[in-house]
């Protein structure tokens, strides 16, 4: 097996920042044909014109994924740019603090739809393409044990770990997981694979932002993470790529962890029982 992304056709949302952008740009360093999402037009064609000279392809679109319609014109123009897409990467997360006794929050609603509803949906129509794409519609042949395509959702920790703030964040991502638990059983026998990847103390755009008003927070992580500092983005998508590759071929309906231990200990530094 081999962790070769080389050729394969993906889509990357949330591309335009942060940990989807770090996945976005190692996978066009790999040489797949990268279709770049997220709303914001200007940084997303920055980002694809800086990167055009490397080893794969780089294209980008720009849409709110909340709407069906700009689903169907994502894949639609992914088609007319790489004919197929045998990879996608749901890496678009929004998170906000919320009240849990505030019940004018819409938080909660928001949460769910930004970051469990749409990727939902996304894969669903992705999923049947690649169901299409093994047909034989397109004089393909797949062989009985191939797999036709991989979908990986990018969760976080914050799916096992209490926050009240966090509340609605914490709730989506738990949502998240079971998602990609409960797809990767349905789309088994169609021969897609449905895995995640769960970040904490990672330098996403969240957390950047969130360094910069929180000035002991940085010390804070470091010292509750046991490989003692903060992950680097291009370690999720080295990890992304795993799952999303041939090495991985007998992987599905799993949240692969990368917070360097920080769910593993106690932050109580005294045994209390």
């Amino acid at each position: 097996m081999s962790f070769s992304i080389s050729g394969k056709s993906v889509i990357v949302t949330g591309a335009a920042n942060g940990v989807g952008l770090a996945i976005a740009r190692h996978f066009v360093s790999q040489g797949a044909r990268v279709m770049f999402t997220d709303m914001d037009e200007d940084k997303l064609e920055a980002e694809v014109q800086a990167i055009s000279g490397d080893k794969g392809d780089a294209r980008f679109f720009a849409g709110d994924l909340r709407e069906r319609l700009t689903l169907a014109n994502l894949l639609s123009a992914t088609i007319d740019e790489f004919d197929r897409v045998d990879i996608l990467v749901n890496a678009a997360r929004q998170v906000l603090r919320s009240d849990p006794l505030n019940p004018d929050d819409d938080a909660f609603a928001t949460m769910l739809e930004q970051n469990v509803t749409t990727t939902l949906r996304l894969s669903q129509i992705v999923a049947r393409r690649m169901i299409h794409q093994a047909s034989g519609a397109e004089g393909e042949t797949v062989g009985n044990g191939d797999t036709i395509g991989s979908i990986v959702n990018l969760s976080s920790i914050a799916a096992r770990r209490t926050h009240p703030e966090l509340m609605s964040y914490s709730v989506a991502s738990a949502a998240l997981d079971q998602l990609t638990r409960s797809m990767a059983v349905a789309l088994a026998r169609h021969r897609i694979r449905v895995n995640a990847v769960a970040i904490g103390s990672v330098m996403s755009a969240s957390l950047r932002n969130t360094l910069k008003t929180s000035a002991d927070l940085r010390s804070r992580l470091i010292d509750t993470t046991p490989l003692g500092r903060i992950g680097e983005a291009d370690e999720v998508a080295e990890a992304v790529q795993y799952l999303a590759s041939e090495s991985s071929s007998f992987v599905t309906g799993q949240i692969l962890t990368v917070d360097g231990g920080r769910t593993l200990v106690d932050p109580m530094d005294t045994p209390a029982h």
